[in-house]
């Protein structure tokens, strides 16, 4: 029986954990998810209703108990403000989020196997998450499947979707992996990608265009301020002849400024 059937008093997202404090294994855990938010943050700065949570629990009523949540390494959510009442969320509770559950939700395999192939796809399939991705670049012949996987939730069980990068038009973008340099190290990563199948670009890789551009814009500036001063020493050079042109011409007894017309 649901936790809503029971008509338990829900908590405040306040007086929750904002996550089961389980620890990462390996640092990708943490890389990786926060790299896909910073990508949306850039592309979607202009939109005001998505959430993206890297690492934060999710509270929700489709289980035996409200208090106990589900930790994916990320999850993103549409329809719901990116800032709530004004403030960082601690936690995500869908009965504060007006019943709206995340559209999508990754999961990292790591070391110690948690259940992301059939416990936790359960429970996402429990509570209607669209998108399954899970990301397994070490172990996943361990668990005899593949490194990157998604599944669409369709008609009660999730599906695997083939194509990679996977386009999601339910959400507007496509998520697969890439080759970026991140710090200085090439590495795989997850990222989103446009309906094209063109990678939406690293915060990283946005910084270094950024600063190509100042560049560009610096040698510009620097190529108009010589030529300014080239043009200023030819006017100077032409000033400069004229002058002594009429200095010759007062030294003959002309008056340079009153010569006849030709």
């Amino acid at each position: 029986m649901l936790a809503s059937d029971l008509k338990l008093p829900l908590p405040s997202t306040e007086e929750l954990p904002s996550s089961d404090d389980t620890p990462v294994d390996n640092e990708d855990q943490n890389l990786l998810p926060n790299l896909l938010l910073l990508m949306l943050a850039h592309h979607w700065s202009d939109r005001m209703d998505w959430y993206f949570g890297a690492d934060m629990a999710i509270y929700h009523t489709t289980g035996r108990n409200p208090r106990i949540p589900i930790v994916p390494d990320g999850f993103l959510s549409i329809g719901v403000p990116r800032k709530k009442d004004g403030k960082s969320r601690r936690s995500y509770a869908t009965w504060e989020e007006n019943e709206i559950v995340p559209i999508l939700v990754l999961e990292m395999v790591s070391h110690r196997y948690r259940g992301e192939y059939k416990e936790k796809a359960t429970i996402y399939k429990k509570l209607g998450v669209l998108y399954y991705v899970i990301y397994n670049p070490e172990f996943f012949s361990r668990h005899k499947h593949e490194a990157f996987e998604v599944y669409k939730l369709v008609r009660g069980r999730y599906v695997r979707q083939k194509s990679e990068p996977c386009w999601m038009p339910e959400i507007g973008l496509g998520i697969g992996r890439s080759q970026q340099v991140i710090g200085g190290i090439e590495q795989e990563i997850l990222t989103w990608y446009n309906e094209d199948g063109i990678a939406y670009e690293t915060p990283e890789n946005v910084m270094e265009e950024m600063k190509a551009q100042v560049r560009l814009q610096r040698e510009q500036m620097r190529e108009q301020l010589e030529q300014m001063r080239e043009q200023q020493a030819a006017l100077d050079a032409e000033h400069e002849r004229a002058e002594r042109l009429a200095a010759y011409l007062r030294s003959q007894g002309i008056d340079p400024d009153n010569l006849p017309g030709l």
